[in-house]
């Protein structure tokens, strides 16, 4: 009897499945030890969390416990003029309830997020000179994460000028996996360059919306690459981005990058808050050595904390912008960033809400770039609830960015018929 093709290639099927099975069994092995790496990489690679938290203590003595999902390295540094008790973390996701780092105690103010490169920040303000004893981090008893324990206590000024001379740190993020890169070149030799600086970022959340509780740093951004985008469609400009996502840079870094990618213009976006909730509309501040008024001032000085907030002392800024209200020779940069001011002003007449005297001037540091014309634009305020509603309307912002390229434009149009 004649056997099928089946049953006669059928020993060697055997042989063949065989020699297959034993092929799988061999990468199912492999497989299974390779993937916990993989997995334990990816674990590793992922930011910490960051999900509890409690503060305790009195005037002289001070704990801060936080939890976190793995072993936090952490580094502790000081800052005075304010003081402040810098906690330098990896890139961390804060998920916190507001309520459980309400400062105490010694400390009147704890911030925390993100300082861009992988790594994040716990800023806490102090009430006078304070050192931390004791911080070590310890695992939860059921084993499923880690607790940071801080342990502060008030000391004498004297302590305290000795913890900042012993201490060898510049202000930099030193557990930073990552350096921030060079920005890139210009997209095309003789591009007229806008840079379009995002107000805050990361640590610095900048103001809160008072019906929607939106921060200003997603405002800002938000409105940020719209305006980028809207430049670039516009022949000849070359618009970027200071920041193109949720990280911390501090003023004197939003200058030097505008004025290493060449920048002829500097526009910095914010979006503020009044304690006059009926004051609304938008504003254009250009830098001086005095302010046009109070509103104008208390704006500046605002906006001038927020290295304080993220923890960098003030000596890390360059020496060479860091006497831009005194060095006045800087005239004609300050003439164009006025004039680019007016037309701002021009474009937005009768199209958009503007603050009464809409362009107004003061001492804001972001302005300082000695050679790059700047302006400081206040799209609104998020204490009104008016001016909240239109800056978060995509419709709203589209039109803003239309009208600040024309502006621009004209700007540019005027700059280069003078030779500037």
């Amino acid at each position: 009897m004649k056997r099928s093709a089946t049953e006669r290639h059928w020993p060697h099927a055997k042989r063949l499945s065989r020699r297959v099975a034993r092929v799988f069994a061999v990468l199912f092995a492999a497989m299974s030890v390779l993937l916990p790496v993989a997995a334990g990489a990816a674990d590793d690679a992922a930011p910490l969390l960051a999900y509890g938290a409690r503060v305790a203590g009195d005037d002289a003595r001070t704990r801060i416990v936080i939890e976190f999902d793995r072993n936090p390295e952490f580094s502790i540094h000081y800052v005075a003029n304010p003081v402040r008790v810098i906690i330098d973390l990896p890139e961390t996701s804060f998920g916190l309830k507001p309520e459980s780092l309400e400062p105490r105690g010694l400390f009147d103010a704890i911030r925390y997020g993100g300082m861009g490169a992988g790594a994040s920040r716990l800023v806490l303000s102090a009430k006078g000179p304070t050192e931390v004893t004791h911080a070590e981090v310890k695992p939860e008893e059921d084993g499923k994460g880690f607790r940071l324990i801080i342990d502060a206590e008030k000391i004498d000024r004297a302590r305290f000028d000795t913890l900042l001379g012993d201490q060898k740190w510049t202000g930099t993020v030193r557990v930073a996996k990552t350096d921030r890169p060079a920005p890139a070149p210009a997209k095309a030799p003789g591009a007229f360059v806008v840079a379009v600086d995002a107000g805050h970022g990361g640590i610095d959340t900048g103001a809160i919306g008072s019906v929607t509780k939106t921060e200003e740093k997603h405002v800002t951004l938000d409105f940020a690459r719209d305006l980028v985008a809207t430049l670039n469609r516009e022949p000849g400009i070359d618009a970027f981005l200071t920041r193109d996502g949720d990280e911390f840079l501090s003023l004197p870094q939003r200058v030097q990058i505008a004025r290493q990618r060449s920048a002829n213009l500097f526009i910095s976006v914010h979006a503020d808050t009044l304690r006059q909730k009926d004051i609304r509309g938008a504003t254009v501040y250009t830098i001086s050595d005095k302010a046009s008024d109070h509103l104008a001032a208390d704006l500046a000085a605002r906006e001038n904390l927020s290295d304080e907030i993220a923890g960098i002392p003030l000596e890390s800024e360059p020496a060479e912008v860091a006497d831009i209200l005194i060095d006045l020779t800087r005239r004609e940069t300050q003439a164009f960033s006025v004039n680019l001011a007016r037309s701002v002003v021009t474009s937005f007449e009768g199209q958009i809400k503007l603050i009464n005297n809409p362009h107004r001037h003061a001492g804001f540091r972001v302005l300082q770039a000695p050679d790059v014309p700047s302006i400081l634009l206040e799209l609104g305020f998020l204490s009104n609830k008016e001016d909240e509603k239109q800056l978060l309307d995509p419709a709203w912002r589209k039109k803003v960015s239309e009208l600040l390229a024309v502006a621009v434009r004209r700007y540019r149009q005027t700059a280069v018929a003078n030779g500037g």
